[in-house]
């Protein structure tokens, strides 16, 4: 990987990537130790946990009233759902992910790169704009695809060894999408259909993650504590766990997989365009073996292409003399802006609060 340096990267960390193996090359070539430049968790992660978050499960092959009113529960309660019988072989996708991720360092090598090309990118390190100068970095690597790019992604970039499966699961969980769009929609009382008509919701990039088994877990983290940039998020996972999610005493819980589940997770802009009805709550990947990889593949739903053309905000019949906007309007411009400069933190929405009088 030619010109790392022009990034302004330590140069321990641009040795790191100009290998072009990533953390899976790290751990092939039986490193015993972590390196300084990934991230160690903060004060709390290293304390055992006792607490296993409940996660609500929505069956999509209930009655659709049962359905609706379990989608909005979960979504201004914990801001987390499980979906089962939803008709996506989201484990062909899975193994299809970590078999790229587990090709020879020859063949994985010849793709690495720091920004994308032809809207897909595998990396060790989110795309930050090329500002990676004192950055820490997760102990995970991944493939991403930029659905809403422009142009539109160049599927011939996609590696040949998991094309079919990511283009197949992309063409399945639009159809989800389309079907928990509704729900939430419905869920909030103003129809099915509103939701989408507001925001023209849809996917917009999809990471294939790997998070590799680590000699010194305790150490690193595998994603840092964040809530999403997006409407909403559609993860498929393994077995292997490690997602933890924020509780309101500020602790830890894990979530546990659930075998054949879709999870769903609220984000920042449905949190802001719901007018604090549902939930965007934080969580976090903990490395949970030394032995076992965790791989996951993350769907990112958000309003299509309208970045300064079309302003976002409360839906006007969430707001009421008894709960009046909490949010002013905003652009997703303005909104990726702004998580690009203050982080992704749950207290990046508190830039678009509409002050108390």
């Amino acid at each position: 990987m030619a010109g790392a340096g022009k990034y302004g990267i330590p140069a321990s960390m641009a040795e790191f990537l100009a290998t072009g193996a990533g953390v899976r090359g790290l751990v092939e070539s039986g490193v015993t130790s972590v390196p300084p430049f990934f991230e160690e968790p903060c004060s709390d992660s290293t304390t055992a946990l006792s607490t296993t978050l409940s996660v609500p499960t929505v069956d999509l092959s209930g009655p659709r009233s049962a359905t609706v009113a379990a989608v909005g529960a979960a979504a201004r309660s914990c801001g987390f759902f499980n979906v089962i019988n939803h008709g996506v072989d989201d484990g062909a996708v899975v193994s299809a992910v970590q078999a790229f991720h587990e090709l020879p360092r020859a063949v994985r090598s010849a793709l690495y790169t720091l920004m994308p090309v032809g809207g897909i990118c595998y990396s060790t390190v989110p795309n930050t704009g090329g500002q990676y100068a004192d950055r820490l970095l997760s102990w995970r690597d991944y493939l991403r695809v930029l659905l809403q790019n422009s142009p539109p992604p160049d599927v011939g970039c996609i590696p040949a060894f998991c094309r079919h499966a990511m283009m197949e699961y992309r063409r399945r969980i639009d159809e989800f999408g389309k079907e928990i769009t509704g729900l939430l929609s419905e869920a909030l009382g103003v129809g099915a259909e509103r939701l989408h008509m507001a925001t023209q919701v849809e996917a917009w990039v999809m990471t294939g993650h790997y998070y590799p088994p680590c000699p010194e877990p305790e150490r690193v983290v595998g994603a840092a504590e964040h809530t999403d940039p997006s409407m909403y998020t559609v993860l498929a996972q393994d077995h292997v766990g490690g997602l933890q999610v924020r509780l309101h005493d500020g602790g830890w819980a894990d979530v546990q997989p659930v075998p054949g589940a879709l999870l769903v997770n609220i984000g920042d802009v449905l949190k802001l365009v719901s007018n604090d009805e549902y939930k965007s709550v934080e969580h976090r990947v903990r490395i949970k073996s030394s032995v076992d990889p965790r791989v996951s593949v993350a769907t990112f739903f958000n309003p299509a292409k309208c970045g300064d053309s079309r302003l976002l905000g409360p839906l006007p019949e969430l707001v009421t003399l008894e709960k009046p906007a909490r949010y002013r309007n905003f652009t997703m411009t303005e909104f990726l802006n702004t998580r690009a400069e203050f982080g992704h933190s749950s207290c990046s929405t508190d830039h678009f609060r509409v002050p108390v009088e």
